[in-house]
């Protein structure tokens, strides 16, 4: 984040001296934090990703396996619950960064919409469960970090910006402030206004306060401003519920739970066959079928780790974090432990800015989140009445921030990074996909830099990544899925 660039900080800087126990294990002074933005930034990032526990189960629950077998709903929201309060906790406690993680949408619907089908749910968990152990051992072996090193800063910056839009895209879109336009009214148009063209209805109105009142309050350096305003939003958001006749808020209602304590089903935990999937489909589309897992898993995580680190101060003059490694493993524990819950893949979220927004730069942040998942395992309803309409103004917010603190960073002049970082940018959003997004920009940088005479310019560990996303996008036409 660029020094200029409005932030909700306490009036008061904190001093360079460790003022405990819990302040040296995370260094919350010396990255220039205090514990009261750690505690909010927690909260915050929670609130941002709390749909996952929602919409998790709605997209693996609504599909069925070779026999027709479908996850039961109330297990396959404890296991969502249970593996981000895990992962969040195991990341804040050994990576020391402020990224929480859960389900990853997109990875959810590839192991719901295509393993799933062709095998049972064990058996597609299981290659999750594969895929989580080769990211480890990439990780292992040091070819994780031999890959996000190889990237040129400016692409650094691209991927930043990328998702600084993609995030604000995702707000819009979570919010209804803009919607998909129906494939029946036979148009090019992606995306309109509203939901019919216009912004009708309390709930948008919800929004754009929220985003409103964001701002103003950001600009005014208010210490808590994101969270502050998700609060308040909610409390809005109940009382124009309570007193309107609001036919949808979308995935979550703000009313108060009639009965707010849920009891937590583990039923699906452990519900795995590691190789059983190979058995069904055969060795060669096993294999791509992990394959598939594994790099939407690693280069989502490797664009959500590189944005945020950049954002929250944690990375050096050439845009590397130290103790990279840690977070990397951790990441894979992840993606294992995802398959083994029947969670789906856990990933790093990109949610996660709205807590560095707040001021959160480590890893007590993160037990804060994961502590209130845990929480949620026994309190769903509650951690579910927060609407969309208020927690998703933060998103915008942040992406503000990202593309104000990086965009200044990428050397214009010289086209065969900024042409790279250009696309690396547009296809985050325009895609939904933050890997995507990082493949495209690869091969855009590989081939340019072979065109200007510039090859030797680019690593190895470039040409080989470019190489495997070519390969990666002509699956399909090779027919070999």
């Amino acid at each position: 984040m660029s020094p200029s660039a409005p932030t909700p900080v306490d009036a008061k800087q904190p001093s360079n001296s460790p003022q405990g126990g819990l302040d040296g294990f995370f260094k919350i002074t010396e990255r220039g934090s205090t514990l009261a933005r750690e505690i909010r930034g927690g909260f915050a990032t929670f609130f941002a990703m709390a749909y996952i526990i929602v919409l998790n189960p709605i997209i693996l629950g609504s599909a069925k396996d070779m026999y027709g077998h479908q996850l039961d709903n109330k297990q396959l929201v404890t296991a969502t619950v249970l593996t981000a309060a895990f992962t969040t906790l195991l990341m804040g406690v050994i990576g020391n960064v402020p990224i929480a993680l859960a389900a990853g949408l997109g990875v959810n619907t590839v192991v719901a919409l295509q393993l799933a089908p062709r095998m049972s749910w064990p058996d597609a968990m299981g290659m999750v469960v594969l895929a989580g152990f080769v990211v480890m051992l990439l990780v292992a072996t040091g070819l994780r970090e031999r890959v996000m090193s190889a990237v040129p800063l400016g692409l650094r910056k691209g991927i930043a910006i990328g998702i600084g839009l993609f995030i604000m895209l995702i707000g819009l879109v979570d919010s209804g402030f803009v919607s998909r336009i129906p494939d029946a009214a036979h148009t090019t148009v992606p995306l309109q206004l509203g939901g019919d063209g216009h912004l009708n209805g309390w709930p948008v109105l919800v929004f754009v306060l929220g985003v409103l009142l964001t701002l103003v309050l950001l600009v005014r350096k208010v210490p808590g401003a994101i969270l502050l305003s998700i609060v308040a939003m909610t409390i809005l958001a109940m009382i124009i519920h309570a007193a309107a006749d609001v036919p949808s808020w979308g995935l979550t209602t703000p009313e108060w739970p009639g009965n707010p304590v849920a009891t937590p089903d583990f039923g699906l935990v452990g519900e795995i066959s590691l190789f059983g999937g190979f058995g069904k489909v055969g060795i060669l589309t096993g294999t791509l079928f992990v394959f598939t897992v594994l790099l939407s898993t690693f280069f989502d995580a490797m664009g959500t780790i590189m944005g945020i680190s950049d954002e929250a101060g944690l990375t050096d003059d050439k845009g590397n974090m130290p103790g990279i490694n840690k977070v990397l493993f951790v990441d894979g524990i992840a993606v294992a432990a995802g398959g083994a819950s029947s969670s789906s893949a856990t990933t790093c979220f990109v949610e996660s800015t709205a807590g560095v927004g707040e001021g959160a730069r480590t890893g007590f942040a993160n037990v804060v989140t994961g502590g209130l998942f845990a929480v949620a395992l026994f309190l769903t309803p509650i951690a579910t009445m927060v609407p969309s309409q208020a927690a998703t103004p933060a998103l915008l917010a942040v992406g503000f921030l990202i593309l104000s603190g990086s965009i200044g960073q990428i050397d214009w002049s010289d086209w065969t990074i900024a042409i790279p970082a250009f696309v690396t940018m547009l296809m985050m959003p325009f895609t939904y996909s933050i890997t995507n997004g990082i493949g495209m920009g690869f091969i855009a940088f590989s081939v340019l830099r072979l065109a200007a005479g510039r090859g030797r310019e680019v690593p190895i560990a470039m040409y080989a990544v470019s190489a495997v996303f070519a390969f990666y996008y002509l699956m399909p036409a090779l027919d070999l899925t």
